[in-house]
């Protein structure tokens, strides 16, 4: 087992320290509201015999009968099922699982509500990407309604995605009187390595590769139900639920179909059992998440070289648990936490063999022994951390855990604190007159880190492909593709772009991306200036910037520059961009609220504002009711 009285690095301490500080009143206000809520009664028995009758009427008469005793727990499922996506598919035979294992504790569970899950992967490069930020908070509303007949003890979320685990994740915390139990599905296996996968991408791109070509590298890349298996935000999303003890210990990469991954869903629906007040130790959400699981998560990331979604997500989602985390907490636990993963695409092995080498137990006990993640914090397990060194076996057909490896399997892929691949996390934030914006280094290599060269600007990822097909890129140049943030149209995921500056890159040209929308979860080899903030849209400074620009990104400096005097830099006039055809076709006419409700990226670009902070600042006279 991990040491749990290793001293907590300093630097850890002090960024919690001053996160706790800076949220001390909206915490308060958030803890408040949720004791409040505990005790107006969190389940149905507060409901009238009317109210009681329409909420258990289509349950058998088994579990009809324990809802009417009251002295049982109710659990609550909230699904992100749907069949088209393999991520999800999984999910629709665990509400009987769950079921199942709740009658044989003597309790119930219902299936409370649906959200969408929709896949970035579906979607990339096509109008439909522009809702897909804007789903994660569509899904906290769903999740919500879902939530809203207070029929239920507990809460389990069934979702694995990019949005998904966010949205579930923000809504668990507006119900933190309830105990959570998020409950993954897990990758599928290991298909077409995923290095073949670019290379046939970067084939394609060029004109080497025919369509049939395409489109058969990546049927078996993506090929069976199961979460991708590369390191993206999706398996990210998984790694910091079990960071922040609201999975099982081991639970994250465990594939589907299996007989683990069933009899793991049957003891997370005994231990969310065992968490409610019927159930003799109740452990709800806003006990049991703070900052302290919040740095968790970071730091988690961090190591793991994970996602930049994250850098949103993360912070939306500690607001909506009356936590202010700021980019500039990522940057300084990333300087003290080692990378010591390698998944594609930070290197060439997938999450499956992450799991072989050692896996999330192996990672939480470097983390802890190195005194970089707070191991004293209470879990959805019922333990502290320090229990999550331990990984799940089965013996005789019943779930035992057993402490994992105490030596990584493959250092290919997996290392510890003592020689970790890199001495610093994967995440940098760059700051300068280009706004603030973020950059995973994990997959750049060290000569890529620092470009200065001349500024291509689009107001569109196609026009940067036509520019591409034209050989007008064929040089060294900044891709500037501007007018992607939450209030233009979105801000959806660029990969799109990802082959052709690839292509570039390795015909020797200094190439770099600068991009107020996102290139987040898969970012690879090309060094990309993501979540500029403020957008160009809300007249943030890259609607200053012309063709020609001398730009300059120093991911080691951590800085962001057009080299422009500043006389004419002030002078010039922001451009205004025509994006009406954003805003109509496949739905995107009905989140126009969302597009002027969206807050900028680095505050979680989210729609419903500050949470607790908004209602501090109503009762401290700042804003009033009509402003808000």
């Amino acid at each position: 087992m991990a040491q749990a009285s290793t001293p907590l690095n300093a630097t850890v301490q002090q960024v919690t320290q001053r996160i706790r500080e800076r949220s001390a009143e909206r915490r308060a206000l958030y803890e408040q509201r949720m004791a409040d809520q505990h005790r107006r009664g969190v389940h149905r028995g507060e409901l009238s015999c009317g109210n009681l009758a329409h909420g258990f009427a289509a349950c058998g008469s088994q579990d009809k009968d324990s809802l009417k005793l009251m002295n049982s727990a109710n659990l609550g499922i909230i699904s992100a099922y749907n069949d088209m996506l393999s991520a999800h598919q999984p999910f629709e035979t665990f509400p009987e699982t769950i079921k199942a294992a709740a009658r044989d504790m003597g309790s119930t569970a219902q299936f409370a509500g649906g959200v969408p899950a929709m896949c970035d992967g579906v979607t990339q490069g096509q109008p439909g990407m522009e809702l897909s930020l804007f789903s994660r908070d569509v899904i906290a509303m769903a999740t919500a309604v879902g939530l809203s007949h207070n029929m239920f003890d507990a809460a389990l979320y069934l979702g694995v995605c990019d949005k998904i685990v966010p949205g579930l994740f923000i809504a668990a915390a507006r119900f933190g009187h309830l105990p959570a139990m998020f409950v993954p599905a897990g990758p599928m296996p290991s298909g077409l390595p995923n290095k073949e996968k670019a290379r046939v991408r970067q084939l394609f791109a060029e004109g080497k590769a025919s369509r049939e070509d395409l489109l058969q590298a990546e049927s078996e890349s993506y090929h069976s139900p199961g979460t991708c298996t590369f390191y993206g935000t999706a398996n990210s999303n998984q790694l910091m639920m079990e960071m922040m003890g609201l999975h099982l210990p081991g639970t994250s990469f465990v594939n589907p179909g299996t007989e683990m991954r069933e009899a793991l869903t049957r003891f997370a629906t005994e231990q969310a059992i065992r968490n409610t007040e019927p159930g003799g130790s109740y452990r709800p959400f806003y006990q049991q998440i703070d900052e302290r699981a919040i740095v968790n998560a970071v730091v988690g990331l961090l190591a793991s070289g994970g996602s930049t979604n994250h850098t949103m997500h993360l912070v939306a989602m500690a607001a909506a648990a009356g936590i202010t985390l700021t980019w500039d907490d990522f940057t300084d636990l990333s300087a003290v936490t080692p990378s010591l993963m390698k998944v594609y695409p930070n290197g060439q092995a997938d999450i499956n063999h992450f799991q072989a080498a050692g896996g999330m137990s192996y990672l939480f006990r470097e983390l802890i022994n190195a005194g970089l993640i707070h191991s004293d914090i209470p879990t959805a397990f019922g333990t502290d951390m320090t229990a999550y060194t331990q990984e799940p076996f089965l013996e005789d057909g019943k779930l035992v855990w057993r402490e994992g490896p105490e030596a990584s399997l493959d250092t290919e892929v997996l290392r510890g604190v003592a020689e970790p691949f890199a001495p610093t996390g994967g995440l940098t934030v760059l700051d300068g007159n280009l706004g603030r914006g973020v950059i995973k280094v994990s997959a750049v290599q060290e000569e890529h880190r620092l470009i200065e060269a001349p500024a291509r600007i689009f107001e569109d990822q196609n026009e940067l492909k036509a520019a591409f097909d034209a050989g007008e890129l064929d040089r060294d140049v900044v891709a500037v593709v501007r007018f992607q943030g939450p209030k233009a149209n979105g801000m959806p995921e660029l990969h799109k772009l990802t082959p052709f500056l690839g292509v570039l890159q390795d015909r020797g040209h200094k190439v770099a991306l600068v991009t107020d929308g996102r290139m987040s979860g898969a970012s690879g080899k090309v060094p990309a200036a993501i979540h500029i903030s403020p957008e160009a849209l809300d007249g943030g400074p890259l609607s200053r910037l012309r063709d020609g620009d001398i730009v300059r990104l120093d991911a080691n400096a951590g800085t962001l520059e057009a080299k422009v005097d500043a006389a004419t830099w002030a002078d010039r006039e922001q451009r205004v961009a025509e994006l009406d055809h954003y805003h109509v076709g496949l739905g995107r006419e009905l989140f126009g609220g969302f597009r002027h409700l969206a807050m900028r990226g680095e505050e979680g670009a989210g729609v419903f504002g500050g949470f607790e902070a908004d209602d501090l600042a109503r009762q401290a006279g700042q804003i009033h009711d009509e402003d808000a």
